[in-house]
């Protein structure tokens, strides 16, 4: 790698270009990004009309100053190289203990996983535990500036920490809703009740546009419509925002339209230049253009940029196309250094350097920390990247944890009961039947999906007098089984069958096939889910949602809302 091009901004630059990156989508008091008013999400739940108590809609962060562009530099400039390496690599080191040492040992944080906590309802209150350590032993580490305590907590199938936090659907069913204040409210919701355990940074929300043959983005994704996913991300950047949170937008340059799960291996995103500029890349451009301050880059290869290494680890991807030709100057995290598409063949802590010469800011979770940080130190002293190469993203790293400002106090966990009502009353979808007409006799049975479902499904039921059971009975049929889980294929959705009602609880397209007089799409398996798709089974209320993905015939946009 020349040196030139892999080092520092000139001082000047770096510091106008944290602060137009920090800045954040600056709009009218009131608003959300997209103009509307945005829903409650205060710490008891609200209608969508009102505002909680301490609330500032549409308040955003301010940009940094001169000054604390300045400080921040000013306090890498004491670090050891060792030490700054050691700030940009954010790893998952397995247990509370483990992430506790290491960063007293001088990491920049860690990355919160559901492994590393108790199952059950327990989880929360660990992880609000173990952030106090982490926090404690970042100031113990004579560093004065927050610790990157990171969680993947998108909603629906990618939550490491569930009850007793409100649970919400994935991103879909925002999609779905087409409600940007909606979004706002979710962001904000989910926000506050992490930020009350501690958090830092949420690595969230998807701007992917999803497509039928995604294996592993699809119900992660607001929708298949370049537009809907630009809006219903940017919402849930603004509420995340006001949370005080650092928000991550990924999976850059888009992981909609891979056909192979970059845990397990090499992924290719084949299409052309001009597709990506008309559908992959308008999220993340209009991302850019809001101000968000972090971007996560995925390991797929874009082959029309560069068809030999993923986009986390090329140039030409990360500072050709995000730095350079869409103008983001701000946080670049790289996706999860551990998985298949960059370890193969690689060795220990190469990815990590790979990564910072091509723009990257946060080595997110490599295989090998301590590799890592050594990998990191040696390429500096091999001149093979410069010590102003690693204070540039260090000094970015600590302007963006720095001023990540509440509007909304921390709230306790499950305190928004009343948003996820909100969320799932506005999201259920309607493809099959008579709109708002009854669809389900007085009794139901109930099959497909997980046991947890059907008993979820059961539960609703019952709360609306429906019996269940007997020769009479609708048959109601939930498409769906089961939880995404990294590199084993993705979310599930495709599956279809046949009986009176079909219900698909992850992405829609199985609606497209089997024999159902109704159809409905719901997006989520939580509590308010299933309350409120028996609701529009049994009339009590309309399906308003809309497709935000075609199913068979049924176009973008589709429903009875």
């Amino acid at each position: 790698m020349n040196t030139r091009r892999a080092g520092a901004m000139r001082p000047a630059v770096l510091a106008t270009a944290i602060a137009v990156a920090l800045a954040g989508c600056a709009v009218p008091a009131g608003t959300d990004a997209a103009g509307a008013s945005p829903a409650s999400s205060g710490s008891g739940g609200a209608t969508a009309a009102a505002t909680p108590a301490g609330a500032q809609p549409g308040t955003q962060v301010a940009a940094p100053s001169q000054q604390d562009v300045d400080t921040a530099r000013a306090e890498v400039a004491k670090l050891s190289t060792r030490q700054v390496a050691a700030q940009l690599v954010v790893p998952d080191l397995g247990s509370v203990d483990a992430g506790v040492r290491g960063i007293g040992q001088g990491y920049g944080g860690v990355v919160v996983m559901r492994s590393a906590l108790p199952s059950g309802r327990g989880a929360a209150g660990a992880a609000k535990a173990a952030n106090a350590r982490y926090a404690t032993a970042m100031s113990g580490s004579k560093r004065s500036w927050p610790a990157f305590i990171a969680v993947d907590q998108e909603g629906g199938p990618v939550t490491r920490i569930d009850a007793p936090l409100t649970p919400f659907p994935a991103a879909m069913a925002l999609g779905a809703a087409k409600d940007p204040a909606l979004a706002s409210a979710v962001g904000r919701a989910s926000g506050s009740e992490l930020r009350g355990l501690g958090f830092t940074v949420v690595m969230a929300p998807d701007a992917d546009v999803t497509t039928p043959k995604d294996p592993t983005i699809g119900v992660r994704s607001p929708g298949s419509d370049p537009a809907r996913v630009a809006t219903t991300a940017l919402s849930y950047v603004q509420g995340y925002r006001q949370a005080g949170l650092v928000p991550v937008v990924k999976h850059f340059p888009g992981h909609g339209s891979v056909s192979a799960d970059t845990h397990a291996g090499t992924a290719r995103l084949t299409a052309s230049r001009a597709v990506l500029d008309r559908r992959d890349l308008v999220p993340f451009r209009k991302a850019v253009e809001a101000g968000v301050p972090a971007v996560m880059t995925a390991h797929v290869i874009a082959t029309a940029i560069d068809a030999k290494r993923p986009a986390s680890l090329s140039r030409p991807v990360t500072t050709g196309v995000l730095r350079q030709q869409l103008g983001f100057s701000g946080l670049v995290v790289t996706d999860a250094l551990n998985m298949g598409a960059v370890t193969a063949g690689t060795a220990p802590g190469e990815a990590t350097v790979r990564a910072i010469e091509a723009g990257a800011d946060v080595a997110l979770m490599p295989a090998d920390p301590k590799a890592a940080v050594s990998a990191l130190e040696e390429a500096v002293a091999s001149k093979r990247l410069t010590r102003a190469r690693l204070d540039e993203s260090a000094v970015r790293m600590i302007v963006a944890l720095r001023g990540a400002r509440a509007s909304v106090p921390a709230a306790a966990p499950g305190s928004h009961r009343s948003v996820a009502q909100q969320v799932a009353a506005a999201t259920i979808t309607q493809i099959g039947g008579r709109c708002g007409a009854r669809a389900v006799r007085s009794a139901v049975t109930v099959s497909g999906g997980t046991a947890a479902d059907r008993a979820e499904f059961t539960r609703a039921a019952k709360a609306r007098g429906l019996r269940i059971g007997g020769a009479r009975a609708t048959k109601v049929v939930l498409l769906g089984g089961g939880r995404y889980q990294a590199g084993t294929g993705g979310s599930s959705g495709g599956t279809t069958g046949s009986g009176d009602v079909l219900v698909a609880l992850d992405t829609p397209y199985g609606l497209a096939q089997g024999r159902a007089t109704t159809r409905i799409a719901a997006y989520g398996r939580t509590p308010a889910t299933f309350d409120a798709v028996v609701d529009v089974l049994t009339g009590k209320a309309p399906a308003r949602g809309r497709l935000p993905v075609a199913v068979g015939a049924s176009k973008i946009g589709s429903g009875c809302g």
